[in-house]
C-alpha cells in the first residue's frame, strides 16, 4: 500500500449516539445521552447521528430522541442528524432542529422485509416524500444501504444490486450514501469489488463506508475502502451497537481505532484521539459494559 494511493484527510462520520446506542440492551438517561453528545461534539469531530425518530416501541433507545436535541449544547460547525423513515419521523425531527436526516434502504429483500416491512421498492417509494419534504426544508438527506456484502437471510449480495440501490438514493436527492457491512463479514477483496462496481453508478466523494467488526476485518475493509477513494468514514465511539438481526454481529467499528489507522497513515481528520477515547470510557461506564475498542483499551492502561 503506497500512501500516495491514499486521501489526504478523511472525515469521521460518528454514529454512536444513533446506530450504536440503538442496539445497547441498557437504557440510557437523557442526561447521559446529552452528556456523550456534547463531550463527542468538543472532540472535533463535524458528523454526529445524535437521535433517531422511529416508534419507540420498536426502538426504546431512542424513545426520547426529541428531549436529546432539544438540550444539546450545539458547537458551531458541527451537524446533528437523525434518522427518520417516514414523513411524521421527518416532521418531529425537523420540530426539533436537526441539521440533516438519514433514510435507510437495503440492498437485501429479506433484510428489507424483516427489518422495514417491506420491498426495497416499496421503501425507496415511501422515501421519495421524505427526502422531497426534507429538502424543501433545507434539510441535507443521508442514505444508508445496509447488507452491501451479505445479508442474514438472503446470503450473499451482488455488488450490482448494491450499486442499484445506492444509484436510486442519489437519484431521490440523497447527497452521500453510506455503505454498511451491517453483519460484518466483509473481507478487504469484497469489499473493494463492491465500491468498484458502486463506483461505476455514483460518483466516489458521494460515498461513505459503515463497517462492523464482527470477523475482526474492520480497519482491513477500510483500508480497501481508502484505497478505493473513499474519504468518510462512519464509527461508533467504544464499538458501541451491532446488528440485532444478525447472529454473533458484534459492534460499529470503533471510532477510536479508525482515528488510530488513520493517524498511522498520516490522513487528517481534525478530531482529537484522547478526546474520543475518554468520551468512550465515559458511555461505557454508564452501559455497565467493557469499550471495545482496541485502542482505547491500549491507550487507557
Amino acid at each position: 500500500m503506497s500512501n500516495a494511493s491514499l486521501p489526504r484527510s478523511a472525515t469521521i462520520f460518528e454514529v454512536g449516539p444513533r446506530d450504536g446506542l440503538q442496539n445497547e440492551a441498557e437504557l440510557l438517561s437523557v442526561e447521559d445521552k446529552v452528556e456523550l453528545i456534547n463531550r463527542l461534539s468538543q472532540s472535533g469531530l463535524k458528523n454526529i447521528e445524535a437521535g433517531s425518530f422511529v416508534s419507540p416501541k420498536w426502538v426504546p433507545q431512542m424513545a426520547s430522541s426529541d428531549k436529546v436535541f432539544q438540550q444539546i449544547n450545539r458547537q458551531t460547525g458541527v451537524s446533528y442528524s437523525a434518522l427518520t423513515p417516514n414523513l411524521q419521523g421527518l416532521d418531529n425531527a425537523i420540530a426539533s432542529g436537526v441539521d440533516e436526516i438519514a433514510v435507510f434502504a437495503a440492498a437485501s429483500e429479506g433484510f428489507s422485509q424483516k427489518n422495514i416491512n417491506c420491498s426495497i421498492e416499496q421503501s425507496l417509494a415511501r422515501f421519495a416524500a421524505v427526502v422531497e419534504k426534507a429538502r424543501h426544508n433545507n434539510i441535507r438527506v443521508r442514505g444508508y444501504v445496509s447488507c452491501v456484502i451479505a445479508c442474514p437471510y438472503d446470503g450473499v449480495i451482488s455488488p450490482q444490486q448494491v450499486a442499484k440501490v445506492s444509484q436510486q438514493l442519489i437519484d431521490l436527492g440523497c447527497y452521500e450514501i453510506s455503505l454498511g457491512d451491517t453483519i460484518g463479514v466483509g473481507t478487504a477483496n469484497n469489499v473493494r469489488a463492491m465500491i468498484e462496481a458502486v463506483k461505476s453508478k455514483v460518483a466516489v466523494d458521494k460515498l461513505a463506508i459503515h463497517c462492523h467488526d464482527t470477523y475482526g476485518q474492520a480497519i482491513a475493509n477500510i483500508v480497501a475502502a481508502l484505497e478505493a477513494g473513499i474519504s468518510v468514514i462512519d464509527s461508533s465511539v467504544a464499538g458501541l451497537g451491532g446488528c440485532p438481526y444478525a447472529k454473533g454481529a458484534s459492534g460499529n467499528v470503533a471510532t477510536e481505532d479508525v482515528l488510530y489507522l488513520l493517524e498511522g497513515l498520516g490522513i487528517e481528520t481534525g478530531v482529537n484521539l484522547q478526546s474520543i477515547v475518554d468520551t468512550g470510557n465515559f458511555i461505557s461506564k454508564r452501559l455497565n459494559r467493557a469499550n471495545q475498542s482496541k485502542a482505547a483499551n491500549a491507550l487507557s492502561s
